[in-house]
């Protein structure tokens, strides 16, 4: 089992739980985040504060959720997900003020938790010999549904013509951090993840992980978009956000820059 702090972390990702709580929750921008970013947001949160910025309120989840949860009237001043799609669709719709900027773009990666018999290799030859053997029971990824990282596992599989051979093995997670979750804990014998996640120092030890081809996918251009600007300080977070600062981050995190396709 991974360490009570990853356990944690990865829960109150997958389940949405609010971290940071503010003083005064009625004048902090609450900020909605794709799951992908559990480990690097609260650490550019942690730096803007530092750096004098005022509170801010950070929930972790899926992106498709998120999306729905805006078109209902959720309160967010602030959301990062991990495909543009959603925030471009919110633009469209006019539930929010302009297109947003693409921050990160993401990858996913093969991932096998320690003591699997699945042979961890970036053209999944592995994973294909592991399920032809009946060694994979159980396999992990977001649900393709509404988390983008599960699209593209989706995707991935598909390409590689595993989806079949794979699916009635399928374990779901909300969002990519309750997959890791999954996969981390033993619960499956591995599963596609975010490198972003399979990088991060709490997770890297528990398991292996090599980065699948992403030409065997739709990118993963992760927006942000500001939805509440007349909110000042929902506003220097997002400019906070496009700093050099952030984006070095972020890139030591597993998230490519913009401009780069991974």
């Amino acid at each position: 089992m991974p360490p009570a702090t990853t356990r944690r972390r990865l829960l109150l990702a997958a389940s949405g739980v609010l971290l940071a709580p503010p003083a005064r929750a009625a004048t902090t921008p609450i900020v909605a985040a794709a799951s992908v970013l559990q480990f690097a947001l609260p650490e550019i949160a942690d730096r803007f504060r530092r750096a004098g910025g005022p509170r801010i309120r950070l929930v972790f989840g899926s992106s498709g959720n998120f999306y729905r949860q805006i078109l209902q009237g959720a309160p967010y001043a602030l959301f990062l997900s991990a495909d543009e799609d959603y925030v471009l669709r919110l633009a469209e719709r006019r539930r929010a003020p302009d297109p947003g900027v693409i921050y990160a773009v993401g990858r996913i990666v093969l991932f096998a938790p320690k003591g699997s018999p699945l042979e961890v290799d970036a053209e999944l030859d592995g994973l294909e010999r592991a399920l032809r053997r009946g060694e994979i029971r159980r396999f992990a990824i977001a649900n393709p549904e509404h988390a983008p990282y599960g699209k593209r596992a989706e995707e991935a599989l598909r390409h590689r013509r595993l989806w079949d051979l794979l699916r009635p093995r399928l374990v779901l997670g909300e969002n990519v951090a309750q997959a890791a979750q999954f996969a981390v804990s033993g619960s499956a014998q591995g599963g596609i993840l975010a490198r972003a996640l399979a990088a991060a120092p709490t997770l890297r030890d528990r398991g292996r992980y090599a980065p699948i081809p992403s030409r065997w996918h739709a990118p993963l251009r992760q927006r942000m978009v500001l939805l509440r600007p007349e909110d000042e300080t929902a506003r220097r977070f997002f400019a906070h956000l496009r700093s050099p600062d952030s984006a070095d981050l972020l890139r030591r995190h597993g998230l490519d820059p913009p401009d780069r396709s991974g």
